[in-house]
């Protein structure tokens, strides 16, 4: 796993570094066929980009946006699917949907190969991306549909999807960098393959993520759960415990300890 993180984020866009992370700890990702669709997407975006006289950095970044959202259909997700097909690179490419984190990624992608200016931003909702122009401007966009966020609306998501109190600090819309961003889209990734059942993968995550944070209570909760999936019962006592000792004050630690009774009878059956 150590070799996940042999390379320098700053030199590689977010999509990039999320292929080659991806690409260790999932067995079905292979880095050459998801460079080489990458690089089909950044050859049409240049016949795309070629075709129109570009005035200033507005300009560029409407064409980009017409390009990824009306020409090449790039969407959210309808319908019965599965999470994660919509978070993975490749599976994004090949079925042009996906969701807010995914799509974002590699619109950032296809805007950092072209020089437009855009940032990730990890809004309380979800991601969105920002647009600085040299002349001071700023503008916030979905990446579901490519749409211009006002202040006004991302206060009215809070207030539906946080609070109704809540109100719209300039911290909510900062910048976010390549690392936390990764972590995040892992994070809802590792939380999409435990509801698949498919948890040696969701394990490949959970111990991924641990090398971030070696001692974050809340993932070591996640990989014990991970763990009593996968039957190795001590292995999960040890992790579910930790977290029992470490935040007990957490309303989820009730149902914590019921989880390490379920697994600590079951070994008492077994032997």
């Amino acid at each position: 796993m150590k070799s996940a993180f042999d390379f320098d984020f700053s030199k590689i866009s977010i999509c990039e570094a999320l292929v080659k992370i991806l690409c260790v700890v999932c067995t079905d990702c292979f880095i050459n066929d998801v460079f080489d669709k990458l690089n089909i997407l950044e050859n049409e975006a240049n016949i795309y980009f070629n075709n129109y006289i570009v005035k200033n950095e507005y300009d560029k970044l409407k064409i980009l946006l017409r390009l990824f959202y009306k020409e090449w259909n790039f969407r959210s997700a309808d319908g019965i699917y599965k999470l994660s097909e919509v978070l993975l690179i490749d599976k994004v490419i090949f079925y042009r949907k996906g969701t807010a984190i995914s799509l974002g990624i590699l619109l950032l992608h296809i805007a950092q190969k072209f020089s437009i200016s855009l940032n990730p931003v990890i809004f309380p909702t979800q991601l969105i991306l920002r647009s600085d122009f040299s002349d001071g401007r700023i503008l916030y966009i979905d990446p579901f549909n490519g749409d211009i966020l006002s202040r006004h609306i991302l206060e009215l998501w809070l207030k539906g999807n946080v609070s109704f109190f809540a109100t719209l600090h300039d911290n909510y819309l900062s910048k976010a960098d390549s690392f936390n961003v990764i972590r995040k889209i892992f994070n809802i990734l590792k939380g999409a393959l435990m509801e698949e059942k498919k948890m040696e993968e969701a394990l490949n995550i959970s111990n991924l993520l641990l090398k971030l944070n070696p001692e974050d209570p809340y993932e070591i909760r996640d990989r014990g759960l991970i763990y009593a999936h996968l039957d190795c019962g001590n292995a999960a006592l040890n992790d579910l415990m930790y977290f029992v000792e470490h935040c007990p004050e957490d309303p989820i630690s009730e149902i914590i300890k019921i989880q390490i009774h379920s697994i600590e009878r079951k070994h008492v059956i077994f032997h």
